[in-house]
């Protein structure tokens, strides 16, 4: 019992930043609030062409797309005046292998969330007080490793970001060669520049590491406070 406890906790402190991690991404997603930051900051209006409401509903559709059982993507908006498609073949197929790391990012986010509630559930309910003190003690050690893991990708971002990015591309998309989008010509590229992505990964990196320092601080806070407090026989 002694070592299923202690795997199990080790379970829950690894958990912990994929849990982090994981429902940061899904923030970024899905937040219009960040599409239309990145439209502004890097003029994607005159980049493309697409004034600011026909930007606004392509982020909203890529945004439904991602959420949607559809497999391929069909999103019209008007340039001057005249509708047309937004995404040629190569972007579409490409945003059918992106929308299945979206998915594969949300069935981390659901499992790791299910077996922190569990485990935390367990703990908070078994009437020994050991069981809390590991919940508290996995709650401090899964926020250091997270950011220990949040400080090592904000290094490597900061020094190498368009090398970790390429990296990224060339592990996640095996299959084909798709990504490779021309910035001249094909729009999604034109959208998201890797500057955008570059701020994406810095919000998430930072966004967790507050949430760990957060939970971490207020747990091993509490957890100081019950063991300097006084104690009732």
């Amino acid at each position: 019992m002694k070592i299923l406890g202690i795997t199990a906790e080790w379970v829950f402190m690894l958990c912990l930043p994929f849990l982090l991690f994981t429902a940061s991404l899904g923030w970024a997603i899905n937040s219009l609030w960040l599409y239309n930051y990145g439209f502004e900051k890097y003029g994607i209006s005159q980049v493309t062409g697409l004034d600011d409401a026909e930007l606004e509903k392509a982020a909203a559709g890529l945004v439904s797309y991602f959420n949607s059982d559809e497999e391929y993507i069909s999103l019209t908006v008007i340039k001057d005046g005249e509708p047309f498609e937004l995404f040629n073949y190569r972007e579409i197929v490409h945003l059918k292998d992106v929308k299945g790391l979206i998915w594969l990012d949300y069935r981390v986010l659901l499992g790791t969330l299910v077996y922190v509630l569990a485990y935390a559930g367990v703990c908070l309910l078994w009437r020994k007080p050991a069981y809390r003190r590991n919940l508290a003690r996995g709650v401090v050690g899964g926020s250091c490793i997270t950011l220990g893991l949040m400080l090592a990708l904000g290094l490597a971002s900061l020094f190498g970001f368009d090398s970790l990015f390429w990296q990224f591309h060339v592990i996640s998309f095996t299959s084909n060669d798709f990504w490779l989008l021309d910035p001249t010509k094909d729009y999604l590229k034109m959208m998201f520049a890797d500057g955008y992505f570059y701020d994406v990964v810095l919000f998430c990196t930072l966004e967790v590491a507050g949430a760990a320092v957060i939970l971490g601080g207020v747990v091993g806070a509490a957890c100081g406070l019950a063991e300097s407090g006084p104690r009732l026989n």
